[in-house]
C-alpha cells in the first residue's frame, strides 16, 4: 500500500492536491452450490466489529493472474476447491480514495479441503447459509458494499 499526493491545477486555476491510497489487485469470491452460499466472517479492524462476507483478498507479494488470486483466496479461507469459476465483472472498492479493483467470481462445483490462514485472520470463521438467509442478512450482518455488489451480480 502506497500513500500518493497529486498535486495539480484546478479548473479555476487555483492549485490542488489529491491523496489517494494504491494498491494491490484483488479478488471477490461468491461460492455457491445448490445447498448454499458461504460467507466468512472476521473482524474488521477499521471499524471495530466483526461481519459477514464473501471470500476475498488482495495479491500480497508478485503477481497472480486474475483467477490464481481467486481460487488462492477461496481456498485459504474456506478451504474450498472449485471446479469452475466465472468471472462476473470488475469493480472499485472507492474509486475516490483508492486505485484499487475487486475482480468477482462465482465459484461452483466446491469441494471440501484445509484452510490456510494467515496470522491475521486466525479468528476467521467460514459457514454456508441458505441463500435467503443471504438476502434476509445484507444491510445488517453483511454490510461490505464490495460483498452486497458481487452478490447483486451472481444473482442477476
Amino acid at each position: 500500500m502506497r500513500v500518493v499526493e497529486d498535486r495539480g491545477v484546478l479548473p479555476d486555476g487555483s492549485p490542488g492536491l489529491y491523496g489517494w491510497v494504491a494498491k494491490p489487485p484483488s479478488a471477490l469470491i461468491v461460492p455457491v452450490s445448490d445447498a448454499g452460499v458461504w460467507l466468512v466472517e472476521q473482524f474488521r479492524h477499521p471499524v471495530g466489529e466483526r461481519f459477514w462476507e464473501f471470500p476475498q483478498g488482495a495479491v500480497e507479494d508478485g503477481v497472480l493472474d486474475p483467477e490464481t488470486l481467486a481460487r488462492t483466496e477461496l481456498a485459504e479461507e474456506t478451504g474450498l476447491r472449485a471446479a469452475a469459476m466465472e468471472p462476473l465483472g470488475r469493480l472499485h472498492f472507492a474509486y475516490g480514495l483508492t486505485d484499487q479493483h475487486v475482480d468477482v467470481w462465482r465459484a461452483t462445483g466446491l469441494e471440501p479441503g484445509p484452510p490456510a490462514l494467515e496470522p491475521t485472520e486466525q479468528d476467521l470463521i467460514a459457514r454456508r447459509f441458505p441463500h435467503a438467509e443471504v438476502e434476509r442478512m445484507i444491510g445488517t450482518e453483511i454490510r461490505d458494499a464490495a460483498s452486497i455488489a458481487a452478490w447483486h451480480l451472481a444473482t442477476r
